[in-house]
Parts: C-alpha cells; structure tokens; sequence
C-alpha cells in the first residue's frame, strides 16, 4: 500500500481541467451498488495535452468511454488511488463516461456511500467522493449535478439527493427511482444520497422575495415526535440568515436527516443536510435546555453553510476555516441574538480556553490556516473551527455591524459559486470598507495564542491616563520566531462611582484620535506600544479587552480591589463575569494553600458582597446572573496549580460553596420561590433563564445539607415538568451524603 504523503499549502497548482456538468445514475443493491457517471471536462488551457488524473478509492472500475468511445485498458493508468487518462481530445470540452462498482455493505469507514442500520448514507466531506466515483476529488472543481438513484421500492422508499426533485417512478422489478438535479455549482464534497425506510415532519418557510420552500426532517418513524424543536431550529435560522445578512434560501426543498449511524456529527451537503440523531431529536422528557440550545445552534450551523460553504466554497483543504470559522461566527451570533448574548460569549471563550488554547501551546499547534496535511480529516480543529471564528469575530469589532455586513455583502457579490481563499474573504472587508488591517493576515499563519501585558498609570496633574501593551507569541512547533499581529482591544474608563467615563480623546504613535463615547478600540499591531486618555479627572479603573474583543491570554496590573470593583459596576457583562472569575481563581488558590498547611479557611467577605450584588441586580439577565455566580471547576483551579492537589481543591470549593450559601441564603430561597415553575415545557430564552438562575440558586441551598432544604430540592425533582429540573434537583441532591 503506497505510503500517503504530505501536502504542502505552497504547492497548490489549479486543475488541469474543470468540470462543467456531472450526472450521476445508482442502482443501489444488497451485494453490489453500480454507479454511473457522465461529465462533461473542458480543459483549462484550451488544447491542453495534459493528463487528467482522478481519484479513486476502493472502486472496481467497469468501463471508461471519452465522447462516446470505450477505451482499452492500455488507454489509461490504474492504481490504487488513481485512473490517469494520459490523452485526451484537443477540443475545447469533451464528455467522459465511467462506470464503476462500490460495495456499500462493507464500507465499515462511513466515508463515501455506506449502508448502516438498513440505509443507504453518504459522507463526502473532505475526501469521501473518491469512494463512490473517480473523480477530480478537491473543492475548487464546481460543477452542476444531476443524480439517479433507483432501488428496491419496498426496502428503500425514500430516495434523497442534493436539488430539487425533477421526477420518480417506478421500474421493473419492484424498483423505483428518483432524478434530482442541483442548479447550483458545488464541490463534490458536498454531493449526498439516503435511501432507506424513513418519514418526515413536512413544513414551509416562505422567503422574502415570496418563494415557499417546502421542508422535511426525515427519521425513523419512531422518532419523528421528537423533531418539532428542529424545525423550529430551521425556520428560525432561515429568516435569522435573511434578517441579518440579507441570504435567502435558494432552492425549492430543503431535506434534513437524522440517522443514529453517521459519524461527522452534521454534514451542509447542499439542500440534504445529514445529522447525527442525537443532534436532531429533543423532547421535554429526553433533553436538557442544553441539549435544546446545542441542537438550535447545529441546525443553524449547518444551514448557514448554505451561503458561507456551499455557494462560496473553499479553494483548497488549507482554507477549511474559510468557511468553517465564518459558519461558527454565524451560528454563535444565530444563538446570541435567540438568547443571552453575554452568557453564549461566556460560553464560547470558556470552549476557547478549555480546548483551543491548550492546543496552541501544544504538540499539536497549528495556525488557522495550516501549511501542510498528511490527512485532512486531522484538521477539523477547535483551532480551525473555535479560533477562526474569534479571527472572523475580530473584523466585526473593528469595522461595526453595518462595516461587517458591506464586507459580507461584497464578498458574495465577488465570489458567488467560487472556491476561494482567506485572502479573499480579507480584501471584501477591506475593500467594502476601505480599511487599513496592517499585519492582521498574521492570524491566518502563525500557530499559538498571543500573551498580551498591560500596564496603566495616571498623571493627575496632566489629567491623562495611560495604557501600555506588549504581546508575545509564544514558539510553536515549527515556528520558533514569531511576528507582532494585529489585537483589537475594546476599553472603556470607569470613574469612581463606577459609571463608564465618556472619553474625549485618545494620543498614540503622535496622533491624537478624537472619540465621543464611552468605549473605544485600540489597534494594538506592534510588539510595544501605548496609548494615552486625555481628559481623564480622576484616576479610573481600566475595563479591558470588553467582550473578549481578541483571542489572547491577557496580564494586567488590575489589584483585587479593581476586580471588585469590575465585578459590582462594569457595564460590560462578559468583563463582569471575567473579573469575578479571576477573582474567585485567585481566592481559591489562597484558601488551598491554607487548607495545604492546615490554616483555619475564611471566605473574603468582599466576594460575598460582589456576588451578593450580582444576585441582587435586576437589569441583569437571569442566565447571567446564574453564570455569573458559579464557581470555577475544579479542573480549572487544579491546571494553574505546580503540582494539583484534587483532595485540596475539592474541599476548598465545597468550602466556598457552603459558605455563600449560607450568607445568601435568604437571596438564594428568594430566587428559588420566584423562579420555579410546574407549567409545560417551553423552550425560549425567558424561560431557560429562569430555569437557569432557579437551578444554580436551588443547587447551593442544598450544598448546605439542612435537612429542610434538601426537602426543597426534593420538591423540585418531584414537581419537575421537563429533564432540565429533574437532573438539577437530582443533581443538587446528590451533594448529600446519605
């Protein structure tokens, strides 16, 4: 078996030749599936003598014909991966015939066309089609497909493939069949086929302009009651996408299936969207609001790709974050704007540092876009996915909302039905904005998260206040040096009583900058540099990097008095949340190292008083609220230690637990009484909050072990109407020993 080589991204060569149509024929089968291909190839330089090599994968090749003549097999090249037809007509377009045979049964990889569970499923993405046919198997080859699938009509009712459905019927034989045709261009990564026994939830979406799309989710019929919440999913994605971005659906039907055995988790193929069961089927007694929010968010994902994907694709493999890191930036922002948009901004840079972040400053570190692959299937990365959505993240905070969606709206006016590169999304935010983004290109090459210092100081006399930044990348494997790259920082000045100070003015490399509002962003694109507030009456508390406004692992001079401070009056939430997390981090470790020597442990009564304030709140949502008051896990605490100490953490954390319990126990009972609920299930934002608050409050009652509080959560577990207050009261009790 030849051994598989490495790829290189500076290799990258365009195709020798393009295809402009493909029409696929199946005759799917127990033993053996025959499938059909007839493409018409127009070479890229007209009288090209060029080989066509295509690729191929576990096919038993039957017969190749070029315009109509059968060649020999001393016309073309056959191995293992390849058919090389070596020559070819001089016209400007020809048509190539191949019939191939596949054996779906035994393909145990679920890559190319499979048959598990009695069905019949397809996974191309990112190198599948070459199982099914010999093909020019890489993303910029876009063509129009039509498909035939026909089979057993009694084992294999429903017969899906990507576009519209043109006709079926029935054959001889008990057969029937299908015709689908895409009148798009896609990759062949996206082309998807399903024949099995299954039924579908029908609905409708009608578009802006006026067109009614018919929609399907098709499972099991078993499972069917459990796919209302993904058809809301649907629809709600559908009108958020035209709401937000101006994209409209464009085809007639759009098909979902939900299958146990599928292996990618979900799959975009072009109007077929394949998932995995368990990120499709929901009910009240079956899944959390988590499990309700995941499945909002998948749906959305793979919808989006629609546009972001799928009529703009990727050039190559290495720009996998093209589409993927903007399909995740679409989705968090589909989910904020369905619920809290601070909480799912804590939730998604909690992802970041948990998973992305250890990656970067590990063996396996690579950049957003990686310079070489041996298997592609390796790169589908929180790196790629998670950071390349913070780097799309980035150009919204530079350029605002309506800046973002001029660069999005340029880009698909440029590239529409093109595989394209991260550059070129760059230049349509650029050019739509007229902007200067200095050394920003650098996120797309350099592995490993950037340590940002900052440093302030005050001068009272001058009335300035300043603020200096270094960053540092870390080396990576393969990159000891690295470059300075460009940090958006979002600040803002707090005064006294804790109210955002509006700035005047900002002085940085000998130019002043004019501002006129209460926050600002500072273009951080040097190893050092500083900034300096004109202005400022008073010595201010600095709140930085608002938002999460960039990737990075951040030092600051910030005292524990600041975070206090921070905690009680920022009105950026995500940094409200950030300051009572370090501070909780940094008081645990104090008390470990006491309990490590036997010291007496107290809790600061100055982090009561914060969290204290937060409960009190009532601007503030409840889902922050709850966020907002749960401690760092354990893990956390143990990865900043030398040497952990599980037994040290964990008492210390049910130490603290108690502790706040205990002191704001009447909050807590109060938040409880006013929050619950034994109404029927309903899954939006109002009440995944209150869900949310009443659970975390219900949770450090019980840590108390009082025996009328355990009888409360046990209250709770009995009067529960859905599986998210079950499994927290259930969770709550399970604190008690006993």
């Amino acid at each position: 078996m030849d051994a598989p080589k490495e790829i290189f991204l500076k290799d990258y060569t365009k195709p020798d030749y393009y295809f402009e149509t493909v029409d696929l024929s199946f005759s799917l089968g127990e033993e053996k599936t025959i499938v059909s291909s007839k493409i018409k190839v127009t070479p890229r330089v007209k009288g090209s003598s060029a080989a066509l090599v295509l690729d191929g994968h576990d096919l038993k090749l039957l017969s190749v014909k070029v315009e109509g003549k059968l060649l020999k097999e001393g016309d073309y090249q056959l191995d293992s991966r390849h058919l090389t037809l070596p020559s070819l007509p001089a016209e400007e377009s020809f048509v190539l015939e191949i019939d191939t045979e596949i054996y779906p049964h035994k393909n145990t990889s679920l890559d190319g066309l499979y048959k598990s569970s009695g069905n019949f499923c397809t996974q191309c993405e990112a190198e599948g089609f070459r199982k099914i046919t010999f093909y020019q198997d890489r993303p910029d080859i876009m063509a129009k497909y039509t498909c035939r699938v026909e089979a057993d009509k009694t084992l294999y009712p429903v017969l899906l493939s990507n576009g519209n459905l043109i006709s079926q019927g029935d054959t001889e034989g008990g057969r029937h069949y299908a015709l689908w045709e895409d009148p798009f261009k896609k990759p062949c990564y996206l082309f998807a086929l399903v024949a099995g026994q299954l039924a579908s939830r029908d609905d409708t979406f009608t578009t802006r302009s006026g067109r009614q799309v018919s929609l399907k989710i098709w499972t099991p019929a078993e499972d069917l009651p459990k796919t209302a919440h993904a058809m809301y999913s649907l629809k709600a994605a559908m009108k958020w996408d035209e709401d937000v971005f101006g994209l409209e659906y464009d085809l007639d039907l759009f098909n979902i299936v939900a299958v146990p055995d599928f292996n990618m988790g979900a799959m975009e193929n072009k109007s077929l969207n394949i998932f995995n069961s368990k990120l499709v089927l929901a009910s009240p007694e079956t899944a959390t609001d988590a499990d309700y929010a995941a499945i909002l968010g998948v749906i959305g994902h793979e919808y989006f790709h629609n546009w972001t994907g799928n009529r703009v694709t990727c050039r190559d493999w290495f720009q996998l974050s093209l589409k993927e890191g903007l399909t995740v930036f679409r989705d968090q922002e589909f989910s904020s704007d369905m619920g809290s948009r601070t909480v799912k901004r804590i939730a998604d840079v909690s992802k970041l540092r948990i998973y992305q972040f250890p990656q970067d400053a590990g063996p396996m570190a690579h950049p957003v876009r990686p310079h070489s692959y041996i298997k592609m299937d390796n790169f589908y990365t929180v790196t790629v996915y998670e950071k390349g959505a913070e780097v799309v993240r980035m150009y919204k905070t530079l350029l605002g909302t309506q800046g973002f969606r001029k660069g999005m709206d340029l880009y698909f006016q440029r590239h529409d039905e093109q595989a394209v590169t991260c550059e070129d999304f760059y230049a349509a935010m650029r050019d739509a904005n007229n902007a200067d983004f200095a050394n920003f290109l650098q996120w797309y090459s350099q592995a490993g998260t950037p340590v940002v210092k900052v440093a302030s100081s005050y001068n009272a006399e001058a009335r300035t206040f300043s603020l200096k930044f270094s960053q540092e990348i870390p080396p990576t494997p393969g990159q000891p040096t690295k470059e300075p790259t460009f940090i958006p920082v979002v600040v803002g000045l707090l005064d006294s009583s804790g109210k955002d100070i509006t700035l005047s003015s900002v002085s940085h490399d000998g130019t002043q900058q004019a501002i006129s509002s209460t926050s600002t962003i500072l273009r951080v694109t040097k190893k050092e540099e500083e900034f300096v507030f004109s202005d400022i009456s008073e010595k201010p508390v600095p709140s930085l990097f608002r938002g999460f406004s960039a990737p990075v692992r951040v030092e600051t001079d910030l005292s524990n008095d600041d975070l206090f401070f921070l905690l009680a009056h920022d009105s950026d939430e995500f940094n409200r949340w950030e300051a009572g997390q370090v501070l909780a981090r940094k008081l645990m470790l104090n008390l470990v190292s006491d309990f490590q020597q036997n010291k007496p442990l107290a809790l600061n009564p100055k982090f009561v008083q914060g969290l204290g304030s937060v409960l009190s709140d009532s601007s503030l949502d409840k889902e922050f609220i709850a966020k907002a008051i749960t401690l760092p896990g354990e893990g956390e605490i143990m990865d900043m230690m030398a040497v952990a100490d599980p037994d040290a953490v964990h008492a210390v954390r049910k130490f603290v637990r108690k502790q706040l319990a205990s002191e704001l126990k009447a909050q807590l009972l109060k938040i409880v009484e006013n929050n619950r609920s034994t109404e029927a299930y309903v899954f939006d934002h109002p009440n995944m909050a209150r869900r949310a608050l009443k659970n975390t409050a219900l949770a450090y009652l019980a840590s108390l072990e009082e025996p009328e509080l355990v009888e409360l959560a046990l209250g709770e577990y009995k009067t529960a109407t859905n599986l998210t207050d079950q499994f927290a009261a259930l969770t709550a009790l399970a604190q008690n020993p006993g």
